[in-house]
């Protein structure tokens, strides 16, 4: 397995499985994940990487969002690592992440932040690992409008990482 840019021709693969971690309903409020115009419109130009398993199928993607238009915002985005269902537990995620922490921080990003339902314990202990920490949990943040959860009022996980290389004094 390679850590690679994504390119154009990942996007399929990155709606596709974007798409069936939504179905879980432990990854996000977001019903769908739209179109690759949507998405790609939706990030950064930068820190786009895949997980390929050497012979170009997409095992996984991250990627990084604004969080604010402002320019004191400028080196704060919000991540995003999504593994193929069928793929966890292989170390995928954590590969991603180092490389979004690593390549943010070549982009001049100071702080990174993460949105996580408590329930996805696996995805929590995955940030703590690359140094995020819990900053707050966020009661009643949002409320479900798919799944069994539907309706559902879902509390979220706000982490966030400092970097100790970029936006230091």
């Amino acid at each position: 397995m390679i850590i690679r840019e994504m390119v154009l021709a990942d996007g399929g693969a990155v709606i596709d499985i974007y798409n069936r971690a939504l179905r879980s309903g432990h990854a996000s409020f977001q019903e769908n994940g739209g179109t690759w115009s949507e998405w790609d419109g939706g990030h950064l130009l930068h820190c786009r990487y895949v997980a390929d398993d050497g012979g170009g199928k997409v095992l996984g993607w991250a990627g990084l969002s604004s969080v604010s238009g402002r320019c004191a915002y400028a080196g704060v985005a919000e991540i995003s690592v999504y593994v193929d269902p069928d793929c966890q537990g292989q170390g995928i995620g954590r590969q991603l992440l180092a490389a979004l922490v690593e390549g943010s921080e070549q982009h001049g990003i100071w702080t990174l932040q993460a949105g996580i339902f408590p329930e996805n314990s696996g995805s929590v202990a995955l940030h703590q690992k690359h140094g995020f920490e819990i900053l707050c949990r966020r009661h009643g943040f949002g409320r479900m409008t798919y799944g069994s959860m539907q309706g559902q009022w879902r509390d979220v996980l706000l982490l966030e990482r400092r970097s100790k290389l970029v936006g230091i004094d």
